[in-house]
């Protein structure tokens, strides 16, 4: 059976549009308690970022959670993973968040958590979705949920990242910007980092419900960049709206990617010899990743894109740090899930250890450049699938000698074929990139 409403991240979309409405919330939180109750006793939390619509969701999946006889708490404005590792401290059921991450407060959505803190397996979410196609009922009165609100989980938060570092670890003396993007971290990151001793300057933490990921964040770098500079910070931190992905800027001024900042921490790891078997990327990592986890005999893999096909991919392999380039890093020796605060701190140990600046560390990953094309084609059998794709998308491959790479594949969303070589020549990769895009043009015809 495949899934109707669930996504790789959980259920997203436009306010107001189906399924983002206030009567599917509502249903969502029945049949979301109707499956966790058959695991026996349902405690399930609820958090949510700062975008305006957070309000009127959180009432309706409090009313559908406790319709079904499941008890819920209430988290307020939280980073997503901080709902990951609260749903494991307050041994509950399962986690939810109203978040739609890195989008504009236009958009919502819904993401939740085992009790564990891990993605839901996919047979309770394939439960909730039967459930969802079925008549809502309620419990009989003296069975129905009740709710109650966490007053200290900002403080609990805090202190879980705080213990991702040695103890007495201080960053005194460390200038940083830190930008959160008028979102879930706008209480947490900043005393996080004083807290260690740093010196923080804070960009975008005055949320309005409207202005979550609105030029400021993780997705929009410009202002990190200038405060930065002209603060004389050592470096700056940019979250996005529920915190989940964090990319950096050096003192120069520069964009430190998640690229980078996964061979900092890898390479940190590696040096203590705490890595415990290699690293996980995704089909967009940059080749000059590989190339130079290679160099330090680290072995690397690479999944689909998405943090949950990495996460599968760390928990089969029993590995412990992987990531993506557009700033998802899960460090499984701290916790189960992607978490920018947890992977920020990562990066300034390391930097720390070392005794080195962020631009001097980000130096030992030359990047290798990418070269991307989209084509378009009209329908009917994909142009991947002619033999003369097939053959070119070969003999380049073969012709750059493991120093290159080739990444034909489908738009998800639109009738395009993105063409992606990537190599250490740009020459060399653009020419390979306008070769194999022409002979796509031509098959589809």
């Amino acid at each position: 059976m495949s899934k109707k409403y669930f996504g790789t991240d959980g259920i997203r979309g436009r306010v107001g549009e189906y399924p983002i409405t206030p009567d599917f919330m509502l249903k969502l939180g029945w049949a979301a308690g109707m499956a966790f109750r058959k695991m026996g006793a349902c405690k399930v939390l609820v958090g949510k970022d700062t975008r305006i619509s957070g309000y009127m969701f959180e009432s309706a999946l409090e009313a559908g959670l406790t319709s079904a006889g499941a008890d819920v708490m209430l988290l307020g404005p939280m980073p997503t993973p901080a709902i990951a590792y609260l749903a494991r401290t307050f041994q509950a059921e399962a986690g939810i968040v109203i978040s739609a991450s890195h989008n504009p407060h236009d958009d919502n959505g819904i993401k939740f958590f085992s009790g564990k803190g891990t993605k839901l397996p996919d047979e309770l979410e394939l439960m909730i979705e039967e459930l969802l196609d079925t008549p809502m009922t309620v419990v009989e009165s003296s069975k129905i949920g009740k709710v109650s609100r966490i007053n200290d989980a900002s403080g609990r938060y805090i202190e879980f990242c705080k213990s991702s570092v040695p103890t007495g670890t201080t960053f005194s003396g460390l200038k940083i910007v830190i930008d959160c993007a008028h979102g879930a971290t706008y209480k947490v990151a900043p005393s996080v980092f004083r807290e260690l001793g740093a010196d923080v300057v804070v960009l975008s933490a005055q949320p309005n419900g409207l202005n979550i990921n609105d030029n400021c964040g993780s997705t929009h770098m410009g202002p990190l960049q200038a405060a930065v500079l002209s603060e004389h910070a050592d470096l700056g931190i940019a979250f996005d709206g529920d915190g989940d992905r964090v990319l950096m800027v050096d003192h120069t001024g520069a964009i430190v990617d998640g690229d980078e900042l996964l061979f900092i921490i890898a390479r940190d790891l590696h040096e203590r010899g705490k890595l415990q078997g290699g690293v996980v990327g995704t089909l967009m990592s940059n080749l000059g990743l590989e190339l130079a986890l290679a160099d330090l005999s680290i072995p690397f893999i690479r999944a689909n894109v998405g943090d949950r096909y990495v996460i599968a991919e760390l928990l089969e392999r029993n590995w412990l740090v992987g990531g993506e380039n557009s700033g998802h890093v899960v460090c499984f020796n701290h916790t189960t899930t992607g978490d920018a605060i947890i992977a920020a701190l990562q990066v300034l140990m390391a930097l720390k250890t070392r005794n080195e600046g962020l631009a001097l560390a980000r130096q030992a990953l030359r990047k290798c450049p990418q070269v991307l094309i989209n084509v378009r084609f009209g329908g009917g059998e994909s142009p991947l699938e002619h033999p003369a794709v097939k053959e070119a998308s070969a003999r380049v491959t073969q012709a750059m000698a493991g120093r290159g790479r080739v990444l034909l594949r489908k738009s998800g969303t639109e009738p395009l074929v993105r063409v992606m070589v990537e190599g250490e020549d740009e020459a060399v990769v653009r020419g390979y990139a306008e070769e194999l895009a022409k002979l796509v043009t031509e098959v589809s015809a």
